[in-house]
Order: C-alpha cells, then structure tokens, then sequence
C-alpha cells in the first residue's frame, strides 16, 4: 500500500485563489482594504522565513500587510503599547504576533492584550472559549488547514477515532476541541509526553495528528493500515526541513499522508488570510 498525498500546496493555491476573489469584491462594497500587522521580536531565521511567506501570500490575495520588527531586548510593556497602537488603528484588521516570544517577555500578557476582533490567530481566551462552545469567531490557522484539507480530500470525521499526538494550545487542544463539535463529530483522543504505551493508542487512529515537535517521532508501527496521517511537525535537521513523521514507511502503510515540507504549513499561512478578511468583515459592521 502506498499512501495518497495529502498536498498542501494545491490545496493552498486554490483556497488563496477563492480568498482573492472574496478580496475583490469587499474592496467593491467597503472603502479599506484588509490589512494584516505582524509583529516580530527579534532575530529568530523560522519566524522571520514564516513572516516573509506570510507577507507574500497577503500580496498574492490582495490583503494589504505590515511588519513591525523590533529588537530581541524589547519588554513587555513596550510590545504591550504596540500592541495598544495596533488596536486602535482603523487601518489594522488582523494583528500576528509572531511566536515565540523572547523569554523576558509575558506571552499571555501579549496574546490576551490582542483585541479579540482582530486577534486572528485565535490565542485570546475569548476566541478560545468560543472555539470551545462551538460558536468560534475565527478558528487557529493550523488546525483550520487541517480541517479544511480533511474536508477538500473528501475524508470524513464522523464517527470516526481521531488520535491528536501533542496537547499545545496553537494545534493539540484546538484540534481535539474542533474535531469533538457537532458536524465534525469524531471522537477525540488527546496523548502527550506522559501518555502510556502511546503505540498502542495511535494504532486505533483512523485519523493521525501529529504535533509533538520531535523528527521522525511516529513510526510506522504506530500506525494504523489504511489511516490518514497528518503530519503538522516542523523541525531543522542536517538533512533539511522534516516532519515528527517518519514519511518514507509510514507512507506505505497509510492510506492518506501529508507531506513536511508541502503539507499543513502552506494551509497555516493560507488560513490566516481568511481569518484577516473575517476580521475586516467584522470590522465593518
């Protein structure tokens, strides 16, 4: 068996290509255009790479885009009052605030000083309390592409057993929380680091999550014949950019797999474009 790939780069095409159209036709009906802030502290090469990509993709849909750079030494309360400036500007939709953060800087502070109406990565409690009720105004970037790849490739979660391996608030927890709600409706098992005999819990999978940052974690043993394994693992390696999939022979056992890179992260940047127009929606009402 070899499986079917899950390709996150035409699926991010055509969804951006559907974004720029819905772009057009705001800029029809509304005098502003969408305008995403990215604020990045720091000199950290994976964030500035994924605010670049970011930055692009805001131009290749029509959204208009802003970086603020500041330096690895800044403190809290400064990026508090950019922040605060941030909010009150009538021109700023969607703000990002690139993680992580320096450590002497209070990340919940941050995320939590966001206003919820632009906050479209969805970290403010509000907006988690809402994914949690069922009733989200924006839904995380990375757990939406996974959703909406699922859905585009026709796999249906109903009634099926979904195992998320990793519990972070950016994929674990919003991913399970997603996936639980009325018309996903999957049943959700969440492991981590302190699960027992993880192995035999992700052979019930028949859908995979994976995002526990460690290459390579998920062998082929582990899988399930015929599952969909969603790889969402990142990690820099001598060899290059790899997955905490093992792709190769985990391939040949499932049935569906995503590719690291050319897989969740494309759909990442993708979604919070959709999130910015949300925002800029929002905003004018």
């Amino acid at each position: 068996m070899t499986a079917v790939l899950l390709n996150g780069k035409e699926l991010a095409r055509e969804i951006q290509s559907e974004i720029s159209d819905e772009v057009v036709e705001f800029l029809q009906n509304n005098a502003t255009t969408p305008c995403l802030a990215a604020v990045l502290v720091g000199e950290d090469p994976a964030s500035e790479v994924y605010v670049r990509n970011k930055r692009k993709a805001c131009e290749r849909t029509g959204i208009d885009s802003q970086l603020h750079k500041l330096p690895a030494e800044t403190t809290t309360d400064e990026l508090l009052k950019l922040v605060a400036k941030l909010n009150k500007d009538a021109d700023v939709h969607g703000i990002l605030v690139q993680l992580p953060l320096p450590k002497q800087i209070d990340e919940a502070r941050i995320l939590t000083a966001v206003h919820p109406l632009k906050d479209v990565d969805a970290f403010h409690p509000e907006n988690v309390g809402r994914i949690v009720q069922g009733r989200p105004r924006y839904l995380p970037c990375t757990p939406h592409g996974v959703v909406e790849m699922l859905r585009r490739y026709k796999i249906e979660t109903p009634g099926k057993h979904v195992v998320v391996v990793g519990r972070s608030d950016i994929v674990g927890k919003p991913i399970a929380n997603m996936l639980m709600q009325r018309g996903a409706d999957a049943t959700v098992t969440v492991c981590h680091s302190r699960t027992r005999d993880l192995p035999s819990i992700t052979r019930q999978a028949d859908i995979l999550i994976v995002a526990i940052g460690k290459a390579h974690f998920v062998t082929a043993e582990m899988v399930k014949p015929g599952a969909v394994v969603v790889d969402v693992g990142i990690n820099r390696t001598e060899s290059g950019i790899v997955g905490d999939v093992d792709f190769g022979p985990v391939s040949e056992v499932a049935g569906w797999i995503t590719p690291v890179p050319g897989g969740v992260g494309l759909l990442t940047v993708t979604m919070l474009l959709a999130n910015t127009l949300a925002a800029a929606r929002n905003l004018q009402t």
